[in-house]
């Protein structure tokens, strides 16, 4: 069965596939047409009689109607899911909606509406070939004709509306110029025109067009334009500057508050006032470096405050996040997202692509006097995408690191170093006032000394005094002396060492419990946690370690920074290691690591049903597995806890817990590869190899060798992949392991079938299929067949590997092996497609792609898509071939499988 679409946008017609239906004469296509205009609803056969015949039906007009269904039944046998029915109330053509052009028209409208979307009017109107139900002369069709035609013109203005929204007047002028002439008393097309007339700076071309149509209805009706419209020329005659577009109007002022407590960086402002003041003809850039807590950000945003003068086109601010351990840096590519928002850019308007994006950027900067603050920034490469090209703006940079690339650019380089004495003690009086600090001369030159000259650390302690007015400084100059032997490095000015204090300010206010699970969280490994696996790594049940989550979260110790998830900014993490004690860790750890364990590997066979499981003892007391409902649940799983199982897996290796580290990379494998993650993959498998090596147990060392082999194969590394899997076969053999043993024969048939040999493919996948066979386990038969299939096919036998992939197909659909479903139609679409039977292999390469697709495999995705695109190619389908082509590419090149997505780009130019 074959996918069908039927056009009423024009003349009647319907296709199967690539191919037109014939439709009979033209009564019959009539009669189509009125049972399509309410496709899926039943039409009596008096109305069907009226709709086609109008007031003059012929002798036996529904025998004849009986006859023409009866011959359309016919056309339409091979069409998928379309059957025409009587019944008490009438005839009924059941279709999806879909595949009827004015259907799926009004849908994408509809849509377009809620999304604001130019794309899906535009996927709208393109369905319109002509006159509705052409050639069809009842009343009946003339006035479906005139809603359609009323629903046509209404989609149209209302994507010229999104496009005027968007700052596309240049590109919709000449239309709407079209639109007027057609519609010369429609206000709302005026009114467009108008408003694009005078967006491309003809003023006098958009009055010219008030008064056309202000004559027109004075002509015909003796009425005057509406209020709207009245207005809209008003503005435009007094030359309404917010009616211009976007660029012309945003002006940004992002700038976060100016820092309330400031003192000294005399030299450092007059430094960057002389920048200003120097440079002409050039970009003028600064760049303020120095360790955290130093007070960067707060000299910029000093600096700017008192410069706003300078740029009266506005100040864009972002910061970049440079030293983020939980989320990492801020990409160029969201940033230039905010700033196209903050400069007025429509969502409309914004290019989909991130090339496109900065172009943008830089044109609405240029000629601007605008200021751009890059707070916090990573390194260079964070920056330099981010630079505007216009001498006329300015551009201020904070970073930990010395950017000497900006010194090259011409740059300002400063380096900030601590507060004096002097300074640091005026800081405190900004904060405390100065009767107090003057009360207390000695606790103030302490403070001031253990703070070591940092901003953020005399902050901090000041902050403290003042929320607590009553208490002595001497408190805290008492406590700071405490501590001096674990802030050793205050005096270097370290911003880690100097929150220590604070650290351990808000840690002893914990109650026993809550400051255990501070502790155990900040050891957890990976950038977060979920609250399952922190219920396993604390020993609790779940509504216990919600309600501790909350305290801490309360204290500003973790943030739930998702739904579920807890994070530890990286300073707190970097504390709490001087907590925990090591013989506290072991047995958190161990709970935590069989959480992870016992969930990835219960999860596992909902990914990939097909994979030998491997032998778990039991999980630690404490410890317990989430359970996971369905496939759905275990890929999302996966994907939440993908970075932590990888920071547990590489702690556990740092810890030589050699088991973990080879069954951890077993139980994240699978999610690797539906998921495209293949270098992920090959580095997860290296480090279980040399954990197996250590254990020295020959069949954990054959199975993560025969793992490993198969990540290089998916990475095209075929020579070592070889090597791997015949190592692994070997030790399989000599450990007396049939079922490693028929896996890694498998696993080297495929890897020598990716290389090129596909009769020793097929040798090493048969001694595989025979273990299969006689240990009764379907899936990997299925897999098996599969892979004999295709390499038979690949070297001519064609019959044979049709044989193959059939039986294949039956064992994957007995079993619900759905991914191994698509792979085999994928097989089964080439063959067909070898044996010129294209129809076919289309139909099963849609299967495959909508299998694919279902389970996420994106790693088998874009090679079903290239096969696809290969079939519409051999039609002669050249649009269809390039959609999938260019889709597979894609897909290649997000999962860095760069040589296959080469090889697509040299067919895509052949086209």
């Amino acid at each position: 069965m074959t996918s069908v679409r039927f056009g009423l946008l024009g003349t009647v017609e319907a296709h199967i596939g690539a191919e037109a239906v014939d439709l009979g004469h033209a009564r019959q296509r009539w009669v189509l047409a009125a049972l399509l205009a309410d496709a899926n609803r039943p039409v009596s056969t008096d109305r069907l009689t009226e709709r086609v015949w109008a007031d003059q039906p012929p002798y036996r007009a529904h025998r004849l109607l009986a006859s023409y269904l009866s011959r359309l039944r016919r056309s339409l046998a091979a069409a998928r899911d379309v059957a025409i029915r009587h019944g008490p109330a009438g005839y009924l053509l059941s279709v999806p909606p879909e595949a009827v052009d004015v259907h799926r028209f009004r849908a994408l409208v509809a849509e377009a509406q809620v999304q604001r979307s130019t794309a899906l009017y535009d996927e709208a109107l393109t369905l319109w070939r002509g006159d509705p139900f052409a050639g069809l002369d009842t009343p009946w069709a003339d006035t479906a004709r005139q809603t359609l035609a009323a629903e046509l013109l209404s989609a149209q203005l209302d994507r010229t509306d999104l496009a005027l929204e968007g700052g596309g007047h240049n590109g919709v002028l000449a239309e709407t110029a079209e639109r007027a002439a057609a519609h010369p008393l429609d206000e709302r097309v005026a009114g467009q025109l108008m408003l694009a007339r005078y967006r491309a700076g003809r003023q006098a071309g958009a009055l010219e067009e008030f008064d056309r149509i202000r004559r027109r209805l004075a002509d015909e009706f003796g009425a005057d334009p509406g209020p709207t419209l009245r207005q809209l020329h008003q503005r435009i005659l007094t030359t309404d500057p917010t009616l211009l577009p976007y660029a012309e109007t945003a002006v940004p002022r992002q700038l976060p508050a100016p820092p309330r407590w400031f003192v000294g960086r005399d030299p450092e402002l007059a430094a960057l006032d002389d920048v200003m003041e120097s440079r002409g003809g050039t970009l003028t850039l600064s760049a303020i470096g120095g360790p955290g807590g130093i007070g960067k950000t707060s000299l910029a945003l000093r600096w700017a405050h008192q410069n706003l003068a300078r740029f009266p086109d506005g100040q864009l601010y972002v910061n970049l996040r440079g030293f983020d351990p939980s989320d990492g840096p801020l990409p160029p590519e969201a940033v230039v997202r905010q700033f196209l928002d903050a400069l007025g850019v429509a969502p409309a308007a914004v290019p989909a692509d991130a090339v496109g994006q900065f172009s943008l950027y830089r044109s609405l900067a240029a000629g601007r006097r605008l200021l751009v603050v890059l707070d916090n920034a990573r390194d260079l490469a964070q920056i330099e995408p981010l630079l505007p090209g216009s001498e006329t703006c300015t551009v201020m940079v904070t970073s930990r690191h010395r950017l000497g690339g900006l010194g090259v650019r011409g740059a300002q380089l400063l380096d900030l170093d601590v507060l004096g004495s002097r300074e640091a003690r005026e800081l405190l009086v900004r904060h405390l006032g100065a009767d107090r600090v003057a009360d207390e001369p000695t606790a103030v030159d302490d403070l001031v000394h253990w703070c070591g000259g940092l901003p953020l650390a005399i902050s901090i302690v000041a902050s403290r005094a003042g929320a607590n007015p009553r208490f002595r400084l001497e408190v805290l100059a008492k406590e700071l002396r405490q501590e001096s032997a674990r802030l050793d490095a205050l005096d270097a000015g370290d911003l880690s060492t100097n929150l220590r204090a604070v650290f351990s300010w808000s840690y002893q206010a914990l109650d026993a419990e809550p400051a255990r699970a501070f502790r155990l969280l900040g050891a957890a490994p990976g950038p977060d946690i979920g609250l399952a696996a922190a219920a396993s790594l604390l020993g609790l049940r779940m509504p216990e370690v919600r309600a501790l989550l909350r305290r801490l979260g309360a204290a500003h110790l973790v943030q739930e920074h998702v739904p579920g998830r807890y994070r530890m900014h990286d300073l707190l993490r970097l504390y709490v290691d001087e907590l925990v004690d090591d013989a506290e860790r072991p047995e958190p750890l161990r709970r935590l690591v069989d959480h992870y364990l016992h969930t990835a590997c219960a999860a596992t066979p909902l990914l990939r049903p097909e994979r030998q499981p491997i032998e778990l003892g039991p999980p630690a007391p404490g410890s317990a597995a989430l359970p996971l409902a369905d496939r759905a649940e275990a890929a999302a799983w996966f994907a939440d806890e993908h970075a932590c199982l990888l920071a547990v897996l590489d702690s556990a290796g740092q810890r030589g817990s050699h088991e973990d580290v080879w069954r951890l990379a077993w139980s994240v494998s699978g999610f690797h590869v539906i998921r495209g993650l293949l270098v992920a993959d090959l580095a997860a498998w290296r480090a279980a190899v040399a954990a197996a090596r250590a254990l020295g147990r020959p069949e954990p060392l054959a199975i993560t060798h025969m793992y490993l082999g198969t990540a290089h194969t998916r990475v095209g590394s075929h020579d070592s992949a070889i090597r791997h899997v015949r190592e692994a076969l070997d030790l399989a053999v000599a450990a007396k392991s049939p079922a490693v043993a028929a896996d890694a024969q498998r696993a080297l048939g495929w890897a020598l079938g990716q290389s090129g040999d596909f009769a020793g493919a097929l040798r090493h996948t048969a001694e595989a299929l025979t273990y299969y066979r006689a240990a009764g386990n379907g899936l990997r038969q299925a897999d098996a067949l599969n892979t004999l299939g295709w390499y038979s096919a690949r070297l001519g036998r064609l019959r044979e590997g049709r044989g193959h992939c059939t039986r294949a197909l039956e064992l994957c659909r007995l079993h619900d092996h759905r991914r191994a479903e698509a792979v085999t139609l994928d097989s089964l679409g080439y063959i067909a497609q070898e044996l010129g039977e294209y129809v076919v292999a289309l139909g099963h390469y849609r299967s495959a792609l909508a299998l694919a697709r279902e389970t996420d495999d994106v790693y088998d995705e874009p090679g079903i898509l290239a096969n696809l695109g290969d079939t519409h190619a051999s039609l002669g389908q050249t649009a269809d071939a390039r959609a999938a082509w260019e889709q597979a590419r894609d897909l290649y090149r997000e999962h860095r499988r760069n040589r296959a997505a080469e090889l697509l780009e040299v067919k895509l130019e052949s086209l």
